[in-house]
């Protein structure tokens, strides 16, 4: 949401009063009113106003509330400030607990504001229509902003991140601050604009237990050092018990024994390394040790950084979609709120990253030809041709030039590839259907600007890395037969048994699914599951730190909208 100066010009208040009222005596809403709606009228839309010295930000729906309203006061009566004024104050409080910062949303003026009101009202002094206008435009302002921000994240992330396509909510925010004001349920109201998740619920609990644990000292580093693994003993086998009790994983051992790495500690921290995608061997090594001691505060921004993401998303994922982490390398299919498919998954290198993104499935490929993309042909397979013109036909690869009926095969080795640069390169390169076609025997396919899609592979030894970053954008899955087995499912033409004997032929098809699927790729570096255990990963392609910068930072600088 854009912001703007709200001027603190009333100018032509005075004139407006006297014309609307010939003089005659108001009310003190009638007085507040008077003065919200010169305010706004000199503001324009979008507004250009000034609260003391906060700026406005909902430049374009709190004008519009406004207007609908008729000018009327939303937070003050005959008396002075109502009692839904402190219903919102006590929600602002609450930003916190969704990895927001209170502070973000007026509230230290707001407070201001109200107790000086309130000891005015005390000292049966008249109270100032002015101060009550002011109260006003930011409680309404603040409720506009925060609410927002509960709906759709409080950062854009294609502002931070071309790679990162949301699909955020949306809703006429005037309108629910108009129900909020009629039912006084402003907590509720602005809990149902929250996302429906669980994965939301659970990792904000999360938060507060580990804020809870920071609040008492966090946990305590264990030292650098040689590895520790079972049979070891020492003060470090000490502090890693310490340390594994300070994340809720007690220990239990004879207490004579607390410097010993015994089977009960080897179990811990296996559980620990499979918590944070670490190779799961029982040995406390340099990267199980660097996990350990990344202090409670990183781990509550890590878990902030990732509600907001949430906050990006559709509120309806769909009764049936497929979800990629693409931080932890898997890929999941999920029916009815329960995930009934599991894979791993291989995703993009850092310089070449998978993107984020929603869509719909609609079909697969079994036998895919490859259509080598450009950057690829140039950069990876061209250096080669120089030194090994037979490389193309130890890949079953094609060279093809034009398109359509113009479309011809050229023989790779009537081609002096030495001539050939990355600025010339007037190819097309096509890998056959077969063994080692790089998209292997079938590829899904959910049409996108970024040309990104899932696709069987023939190195299936890279599944067994822990960091899978070895694509170039496009992710590969561990079980593709099994994943087309699953979207076929209403299709009696497509049994699994069917599906393997088409792959045998070797002859490219294309088979609609029955149904389309949402499929959401995402980017989770820390999450709860099902029990409530959370687990955390590394941010791979550095894009915590971004969302974390945005979200400490302040309200957005005031600019022009056209």
């Amino acid at each position: 949401m854009k912001g703007y100066l709200i001027t603190g010009i009333v100018v032509g208040a005075a004139v407006a009063l006297a014309c609307a009222n010939g003089g005659a005596a108001q009310t003190l809403p009638d007085q507040v009113d008077e003065r919200l709606r010169a305010r706004l009228e000199a503001a324009g839309v979008p507004a250009r106003a000034v609260v003391g010295d906060e700026l406005v930000y909902a430049s374009i729906a709190l004008p519009r509330f406004y207007e609908i309203r008729t000018y009327r006061p939303a937070w003050s009566d005959d008396s002075g400030p109502t009692a839904d004024t402190d219903s919102l104050v006590a929600a602002i409080r609450d930003a916190d607990r969704e990895g927001l910062e209170s502070e973000h949303y007026h509230l230290a003026e707001i407070v201001e504001t109200l107790k000086e009101i309130r000891e005015n009202q005390a000292l049966r002094r008249p109270l100032d229509p002015r101060r009550l206008a002011d109260l006003d435009l930011l409680l309404t302002d603040a409720f506009l902003l925060y609410a927002s921000h509960l709906l759709a994240g409080r950062v854009n992330p294609e502002t931070i991140d071309p790679e990162w396509h949301a699909n955020r909510r949306d809703s006429d925010l005037s309108v629910v601050l108009q129900d909020a004001l009629a039912s006084g349920r402003f907590r509720d109201t602005l809990e149902q604009l929250l996302p429906h998740h669980v994965g939301y619920r659970r990792l904000r609990q999360t938060l507060a237990q580990y804020r809870e644990l920071a609040a008492q000292g966090g946990w305590q580093k264990v030292p650098e050092g040689p590895k520790m693994e079972k049979g070891d003993r020492g003060d470090r086998i000490r502090l890693l018990r310490s340390r594994m009790e300070a994340a809720g994983a007690p220990v239990r051992t004879a207490a004579s024994h607390d410097d010993l790495f015994d089977e009960a500690l080897e179990q811990t921290v296996r559980t620990f390394q499979r918590r944070y995608g670490l190779d799961v061997d029982g040995v406390v090594g340099q990267a199980t040790l660097a996990a350990l001691n990344i202090p409670v505060e990183a781990r509550i921004d890590q878990i902030e950084v990732n509600l907001e993401r949430w906050r990006w998303l559709p509120q309806e994922l769909g009764p049936r979609h497929v979800i990629i982490n693409i931080a932890n390398f898997d890929l999941d299919v999920v029916e009815g709120g329960r995930t009934v498919l599991s894979m791993l998954a291989i995703v993009g290198r850092p310089y070449r990253r998978t993107p984020i993104f929603s869509d719909r499935m609609t079909y697969l490929v079994l036998n895919p030809h490859w259509h080598v993309p450009t950057s690829i042909a140039v950069l990876d397979i061209l250096p080669t041709l120089r030194t090994d013109a037979g490389y193309l036909a130890s890949q079953n690869m094609r060279v093809l030039q034009g398109w359509g009926s113009q479309e011809r095969e050229i023989d790779p080795r009537s081609i002096n590839w030495s001539e050939v640069s990355a600025a010339n390169f007037p190819y097309r390169l096509r890998q056959d259907p077969g063994p080692g076609n790089a998209l292997g025997r079938v590829k899904f396919m959910f049409p996108n600007k970024f040309n990104v899609y899932l696709h069987d592979t023939p190195a299936r030894d890279l599944f067994a890395r822990t960091r899978r970053t070895f694509s170039s954008g496009c992710i590969r899955i561990e079980k593709p037969i099994d994943l087309a087995e699953y979207l076929l499912r209403g299709d009696p033409q497509w049994t699994r048994e069917k599906i393997l004997a088409a792959i045998d032929r070797r002859v490219e098809q294309t088979v609609r699914l029955p149904e389309a699927i949402p499929i959401h790729l995402l980017y989770w570096t820390a999450w709860a599951d099902e029990d409530g255990s959370i687990q955390f990963r590394n941010d791979i392609y550095d894009r915590d730190r971004l969302v974390l910068e945005a979200l400490r930072s302040g309200p957005p600088e005031p600019t022009e909208e056209k």
